[in-house]
């Protein structure tokens, strides 16, 4: 799986180095490179459904950016987010569980903008993959064995999910966002973006027999980032 991962990050990265690479031969190109940083608010899709609240998590990445023509351009990341959820017990008192998946990821946005030279505002778009490198699982009860707490047993809730193992590992998705960024100087720059992500492949497995029909990912982050221009 992580061979999988590695073969398609190198594919998207090529293409976008390809794409720069054919690009210095213009003049009025713009390249640069970024870091960013900042937090995720996240829950699972679970079909059954399952009362969660929006876990909070890290987002950790660098970027490339690539802009070709004026109010356009494509930007390729590389990413470490949290993602997961926090269950909602209500009306049930005094339990709290989480269970947190540390992902690696490979967005490749197309980036749109509008503003000046000193400030403007951006909007990208596009797919991404991901891999799961972490899983961890929090509670204060003892989530292993919940089906033997007689209030969770008689409560009527889903509780494979405090246990069940990742089936999928790998994953892919739509990113969405917008924001807003300010040059500092003609070649540094401060930016902040808030972020929608839509997970299109399920964590667990699916199958008619298996607790969960469906259990994809779905993030918002919102992140403050410095780009610096090389070309």
């Amino acid at each position: 799986m992580i061979n999988r991962f590695l073969t398609y990050a190198l594919l998207m990265v090529l293409l976008l180095v390809g794409g720069t690479a054919r690009a210095l031969d213009f003049s009025d190109h713009n390249i640069s490179v970024g870091a960013k940083g900042g937090m995720s608010l996240s829950r699972v899709n679970f079909q059954s459904s399952v009362p969660q609240k929006l876990i909070g998590g890290v987002v950790l990445g660098a970027s490339v950016r690539y802009i070709e023509e004026n109010h356009f351009g494509l930007i390729g990341e590389f990413n470490l987010e949290q993602r997961g959820w926090k269950e909602d017990f209500k009306p049930l008192e005094g339990y709290s569980f989480s269970r947190r998946f540390t992902y690696l990821q490979v967005p490749l946005l197309t980036h749109i903008f509008f503003g000046s030279d000193k400030a403007r505002f951006f909007f990208n778009a596009g797919p991404e993959i991901g891999i799961m490198i972490g899983d961890k699982a929090s509670g204060n009860f003892d989530y292993e064995h919940a089906a033997d707490i007689e209030e969770l047993a008689n409560s009527y809730r889903k509780l494979e999910q405090y246990t069940l193992p990742v089936h999928r590992r790998f994953d892919y998705g739509i990113s969405a966002g917008l924001g807003m960024e300010v040059n500092v100087t003609p070649k540094h720059a401060i930016n902040l973006e808030g972020r929608f992500y839509y997970g299109l492949n399920d964590v667990f497995n699916n199958h008619k027999s298996d607790p969960f029909q469906g259990s994809s990912s779905m993030s918002i982050m919102v992140t403050l980032g410095y780009n610096i221009r090389l070309k």
